[in-house]
């Protein structure tokens, strides 16, 4: 799907998904848990890459983390400015974000390459390598699923994607699994699953 779609996508429900989703107090706490986990700690910038209204990155500052955020979406960068005015969120999207090539501690792409084609995946995750030093670390979220397939999310499609097959993508972009989770449909949310892996 072409970035152009999925931004005009998501401009148009901006202010609503920042009232609904954009706090971390709408995050599961097993989430939270697993973030804090592997980027609570970095000395070193982390990019929230598709930062969206910032709740994320705000979290991350909040834990003494160098975190900055950059999302394709004007909107959104433009929340989480009058939001969190102490932080910085820019403006921009892969495969070039913004920060030099290997130039983060650690990156956080948190259901962002849901809307990505297959075809697109290892592009993408080769750009979240680039954007690692050695030994950074990259949490992963999206959809969980038996296999890989599109379906009508509430913004504009998605894709689902089994963990394997995500792990193995990231092992062919120079990325090796360090953890992952796995958690099933609950309250009207659909599976999810995350990936924790390290740069090689």
């Amino acid at each position: 799907m072409e970035l152009e779609t999925v931004v005009g996508a998501y401009a148009r429900v901006a202010e609503l998904y920042a009232s609904l989703l954009g706090s971390v107090e709408q995050v599961h706490r097993d989430d939270l848990a697993l973030v804090e986990r592997h980027l609570g700690h970095l000395r070193g910038p982390v990019l929230d890459v598709g930062c969206g209204p910032g709740h994320w990155t705000e979290h991350l500052r909040s834990l003494g983390v160098d975190a900055s955020g950059v999302d394709p979406v004007p909107p959104f960068v433009e929340h989480a400015r009058a939001t969190h005015p102490l932080g910085r969120y820019d403006v921009g999207a892969l495969p070039d974000p913004g920060p030099r090539d290997g130039s983060q501690a650690g990156v956080l792409a948190w259901y962002s390459l849901i809307h990505v084609e297959p075809a697109g995946l290892e592009p993408a995750l080769a750009a979240l390598r680039r954007l690692l030093r050695p030994g950074g670390t990259l949490v992963l979220g999206f959809f969980d699923g038996e296999r890989v397939e599109p379906f009508e999310h509430r913004v504009v499609r998605a894709h689902r994607w089994p963990v394997d097959e995500v792990s193995r993508r990231l092992a062919a972009a120079g990325l090796v699994e360090v953890e992952r989770a796995r958690r099933p449909a609950e309250e009207g949310h659909r599976p999810h699953a995350a990936v924790v892996a390290r740069a090689a």
